[in-house]
C-alpha cells in the first residue's frame, strides 16, 4: 500500500470502493440500455418495413371483376363454327362491347362508348375464347360471366374503402358513376386474384402474374444447387482432409475468403464474359443464371462445409483409422455424416442468398420482358427479384401493389429457407 492509502480511514476506503462499483454498474446499465435500444430500433425498422409492404401489397391478392350477360352471337363473332382457326379470328371484343352497351343503353356518343369499353380489361376477350373453346355449344347462347376489370377501375374500387371519393386518377366522373352503379347492383365485386399466381408478366397490371418468375427462380436455383453443393463439399473435404499445409493452400484459402466478399455484380460480369460471350450459351436462361449463382455461392458453401468438418472431433478420425479404416472410409463413413447437418445449413443459406440476388442476373439478360412460362433450364426466363425490379420501374399505379405483393412472396420463401436451416441445424446438430 502507498503512503496515501495508509492515511485513509476504513470508512474512506469503503466509500471509494462503493463509488467505483457504482460507476461500473452505471456503465453496465448504459451499455445494456444501448444494446436493448439497438435491438428495439432494428425490430421497429423491420415492423415498419413489413407494415408498409403488406399494406401496399395485400390489394394485389384480390382483383375487381365485372358481371356481364354475354351473348356468343355468330354474327358479332364473325364465325359459324368453333375450331382453332375460327377462334383465332373471332371478334370477342365486339361481343364484350355489345354486352356493355346492353347494360348501359343510355350511352350513345363515341367518347362515352370509349369510356364504357375501358371498364373491362383488354385481356377479357381471351377469357371468352377459352370458354367457347372448352364448350362449343355456347355459340349462339347467352352466358353470365365475370370478366376482369381494367386496372384503373380496380384501383378506383379499392380506394373507395379508404375514402368516400376514392382515387380517381384517369377515371372520369361518368366512369365513376357507372362503377358505383355496378357496385350497388352487385355486378362488380372484388375476388381472389388467381391471375397473380397463374400467369406470366404483362404490360397490363390486371393481367400480370408471377408464375413465370417463380418457375424461373426454381429452375435457376435447381441448377445452382446441383452444381454448387457437390463442388463446394468436395472442395471443402480436399482442403480440410487432404491438402498439405503450405503457402499454396494458404493462398487458396485466402482467395476463397476474399471471393465471399466480392460484389455480386462482378460474378455477373464474369458470367457474361465466359458463359455467354465465350461459350455462347443462351441469354436470359436459367442455365446461365444457375452457373453465375453457382460461382457466387461456392465460397459460402465451402467455408461453411470446412467449418462443419473442423467441428468433428479428431477422436472420430483416430478411432476409425485405429480400427483399420482407410482415409476415404474414415471421411465418407464417419466424418462426413457427422458434418452433413452443418453443410446442409450452409447450403440452404447460400441458396437463400442466391434467391434474392438481382445484380448478377441483370448482367446476363434475365431482365428481359418474359411473358411465356418457362418449361426448362434453357427457355428464356426471369426470376422473382428481377420481376420486382421491372414492376417497380413501371409507371402504372396498379403495379405498386403487384411489386409489394411479389416482395411478400419473395420474403416468404427467404424466411422459410432460413427457418428450415435453423431447424435443421438444431435437429441434426450434435454437441461434443
Amino acid at each position: 500500500m502507498t503512503d496515501t492509502n495508509r492515511n485513509l480511514t476504513q470508512e474512506q476506503v469503503r466509500q471509494r470502493i462503493e463509488q467505483h462499483l457504482a460507476s461500473r454498474h452505471r456503465k453496465e446499465k448504459v451499455f445494456r440500455g444501448l444494446g436493448i435500444a439497438s435491438v428495439a430500433f432494428g425490430i421497429l425498422a423491420v415492423l415498419v418495413l413489413f407494415t408498409d409492404i403488406i399494406s401496399k401489397g395485400s390489394g394485389a391478392f384480390v382483383q375487381s371483376a365485372i358481371q356481364l350477360e354475354v351473348t356468343y352471337d355468330p354474327l358479332v363473332l364473325g364465325i359459324d363454327k368453333v375450331d382453332e382457326e375460327s377462334l383465332t379470328w373471332a371478334n370477342f371484343t365486339g361481343v364484350i362491347r355489345e354486352a356493355l352497351r346492353e347494360r348501359f343503353p343510355k350511352v350513345q356518343s363515341r367518347s362515352e362508348k370509349r369510356e364504357l369499353y375501358s371498364l373491362v380489361s383488354s385481356g377479357a376477350p381471351f377469357t371468352l375464347r377459352k370458354r367457347l373453346q372448352s364448350d362449343p355449344e355456347l355459340l349462339g347462347k347467352t352466358q353470365t360471366v365475370w370478366l376482369t376489370a381494367d386496372d384503373d377501375v380496380d384501383t378506383f374500387v379499392k380506394s373507395l374503402s379508404d375514402s368516400k371519393e376514392g382515387f380517381r386518377g384517369r377515371t372520369s366522373d361518368q366512369k365513376a358513376e357507372w362503377i358505383q352503379q355496378l357496385i350497388d347492383s352487385g355486378e362488380l365485386k372484388k375476388r381472389f386474384n388467381t391471375t397473380f399466381f397463374t400467369q406470366g408478366d404483362s404490360r397490363e397490371p390486371e393481367q400480370a402474374g408471377i408464375r413465370a418468375a417463380l418457375l424461373g427462380s426454381f429452375f435457376t436455383l435447381l441448377v445452382t444447387l446441383v452444381l454448387s453443393f457437390p463442388i463446394g463439399v468436395a472442395a471443402a473435404i480436399y482442403l480440410e482432409e487432404y491438402a498439405p499445409k503450405n503457402k499454396w493452400t494458404d493462398l487458396i484459402e485466402v482467395n476463397i475468403n476474399n471471393l465471399a466478399a466480392v460484389p455480386s455484380i462482378v460474378f455477373g460480369l464474369l458470367g457474361l464474359a465466359i458463359f455467354i460471350n465465350f461459350f455462347e450459351l443462351p441469354r436470359s436462361a436459367p442455365l446461365v443464371g444457375g452457373l453465375v449463382l453457382t460461382l457466387m455461392t461456392l465460397p459460402t458453401i465451402i467455408i461453411s462445409s470446412r467449418a462443419a468438418l473442423k467441428a468433428v472431433p479428431p477422436s472420430i478420425r483416430e478411432a476409425a483409422l485405429g480400427l483399420g479404416a482407410s482415409r476415404m472410409q474414415t471421411i465418407f463413413h464417419h466424418v462426413l455424416p457427422l458434418a452433413m447437418p452443418g453443410m446442409l445449413t450452409g447450403a440452404i443459406i447460400g441458396m437463400a442468398q442466391a434467391l434474392g440476388e438481382t445484380a448478377p442476373l441483370l448482367m446476363i439478360g434475365m431482365v428481359a420482358f418474359i411473358v411465356d412460362v418457362p418449361t426448362g433450364i434453357t427457355d428464356p426466363a426471369t426470376v422473382l427479384p428481377v420481376q420486382i425490379f421491372l414492376w417497380a420501374d413501371s409507371p402504372e399505379r396498379a403495379f405498386v401493389e403487384r411489386t409489394s405483393a411479389a416482395i411478400m412472396v419473395l420474403l416468404s420463401f427467404l424466411i422459410a429457407m432460413n427457418t428450415a436451416a435453423v431447424l435443421l441445424r438444431k435437429k441434426l446438430e450434435r454437441r461434443w
